[in-house]
């Protein structure tokens, strides 16, 4: 009675132990689930935005990014979300009416207030950089510039936003802010090595910039920028040619063959057949036309197109002025250049322009061919070869269609008399609308530097660093593992033989 009274309480003892081990085991299983759903949960990542409209000759476009509250090696990641081109020209064309400037600006900007989240508006910056159009209404008419910059700040400050300013920015920013846009796209400034360089056409302006090496800095002062982007410190060669944009450059050629004051000009720029009334004044209203209207009694002239691709590259160069260069090299007009080094990116209407002619792909050669033949078609074809494909070309007003020729051969001239590309540095051109869904351009990287002076808001971390969580991990399973053996091990005790201790005589 008293053994089996014994094997009675060890049972009852080994029943509770397993009972409490088998506790232990599920509290450690229920553990070890509930850290790995905790700190593998998604994190609730939080946005900050900004607003930059890029106030060009031709257009405005307001532009929107957004990159995370947390910031990555002291440059905020930023990409664009959305992109509104405000309708009509650009502002200065409102030099006018100086007061419908920022008027125009009110669609994109209700566009804006619809996609940013409501709750951000206040602290959304938003900024307006006005480029080459309006530098040349500055020097043409201060009191106008201030106007329509005045205009437009009002209409900026009624915005829902945290207005920041509006500015003319200068020729070396638009250049600068250009090349940091490319870059940052592809990812190059995260290299440290390895730099494309940008090339930006607009309508009254071309930008120019590239890493150089700083032996000729004492050469080009003026024409230099440092930059400190991850950790990375970049010498960049930036130079903006006021009037080169291809509608101030269309107007120089112009000008140059309308000194004669005769009632029609023979254009070889233009296709054969075209044939258009143009007032003087539309030409030389510009102050990028330094010479002055031809003393004739008539207001107009008659443009008529020739077609003939190699006269046109005779009229082009016309307009450039490569001599006079007092360092030991040149682009053009007395500006200093380095030597050209790494590949580029053409932009804005780099790109459009050889887009439409098909020439983003092609050698130089093959370039001038294909081009002398479209400048060889005759205008009516043209247009209808056009209207014709509108799924390519929807939106080509003819205004730009007629354009083309002279565009194209001005971009072919600009690119190797210019800027000197060869037949062998062509190809580390190219043309590039988009990189990463961003639009190239200034505005990116004009963002990208004024991010780094908003204040980052704590992000939402896990509740464990990394380290710790793996270590947590590795003792909840270690724990489980011994509890898992001492369990088994009850498991085989209470079911060995045992043997009693009175030996019995016989």
């Amino acid at each position: 009675m008293a053994e089996q009274r014994e094997i009675k309480e060890n049972n009852a003892w080994h029943k509770a132990v397993i009972l409490f081990i088998t506790v232990l085991v599920i509290t450690a299983i229920v553990a070890l689930v509930t850290t790995a759903v905790l700190q593998n949960q998604p994190l609730l990542q939080k946005y900050k935005y900004g607003i930059v409209l890029d106030a060009g000759s031709s257009h405005t476009a307001v532009y929107i990014y957004e990159w995370p509250a947390e910031k990555e090696n002291d440059t905020g990641r930023v990409q664009q979300t959305h992109a509104c081109k405000v309708k009509g020209a650009g502002i200065s064309s409102y030099s006018v009416f100086p007061g419908q400037a920022g008027a125009s600006l009110k669609s994109c900007m209700k566009e804006a207030e619809s996609l940013i989240p409501l709750r951000r508006h206040p602290e959304t910056p938003l900024y307006l950089g006005a480029t080459a159009g309006m530098r040349l209404l500055r020097m043409e008419n201060q009191s106008l510039s201030d106007q329509v910059l005045g205009s437009v700040e009002e209409a900026l400050r009624s915005s829902p936003f945290s207005y920041q300013g509006a500015r003319i920015i200068t020729g070396q920013e638009e250049g600068a802010f250009g090349w940091v846009t490319v870059n940052y796209l592809s990812d190059r400034l995260k290299q440290g090595s390895g730099t494309t360089g940008a090339l930006d056409l607009g309508g009254a302006s071309t930008q120019i910039s590239f890493v150089a090496n700083q032996d000729g800095a004492e050469k080009s002062a003026e024409n230099t920028v440092t930059f400190r982007l991850y950790g990375n410190d970049y010498f960049l060669y930036t130079h903006s040619f006021l009037c080169y944009g291809k509608d101030q450059v269309l107007k120089l050629a112009l000008s140059q063959q309308t000194q004669s004051g005769d009632s029609s000009v023979l254009d070889p720029c233009f296709h054969p057949g075209y044939s258009v009334d143009r007032d003087y004044s539309s030409v030389y209203s510009s102050p990028c036309v330094m010479t002055g209207k031809p003393l004739v009694s008539r207001d107009s002239f008659t443009h008529i197109g020739t077609g003939n691709a190699s006269q046109c590259q005779e009229v082009v160069r016309r307009i450039f002025n490569f001599s006079g260069c007092s360092f030991s090299r040149c682009s053009f007009n007395g500006v200093y250049q380095p030597p050209l080094q790494g590949p580029f990116g053409a932009f804005s209407a780099f790109y459009f322009v050889m887009n439409f002619l098909n020439l983003t792909s092609d050698s130089l050669e093959r370039s001038r061919e294909k081009l002398a033949l479209y400048c060889s078609t005759p205008w009516t074809q043209c247009v209808m070869c056009v209207c014709a494909d509108q799924q390519q070309h929807p939106d080509v007003k003819e205004k730009y269609l007629a354009e083309y020729c002279f565009s194209g051969s001005y971009i072919l001239s600009l690119l190797t008399d210019g800027y000197n590309f060869t037949s062998d540095t062509w190809t580390h051109i190219t043309f590039i609308k988009k990189i990463s869904g961003s639009d190239a351009g200034w505005t990116l990287g004009y963002m990208l530097n004024l991010t780094n002076m908003i204040p980052a808001e704590a992000p939402d971390t896990p509740p464990l660093p990394h380290a710790g969580y793996i270590t947590l991990q590795f003792f909840i399973s270690l724990l489980l593992f011994f509890f898992l053996l001492f369990l088994l091990f009850l498991s085989l005790r209470s079911r060995w033989p045992r043997c009693n201790s009175q030996t019995q005589m016989i």
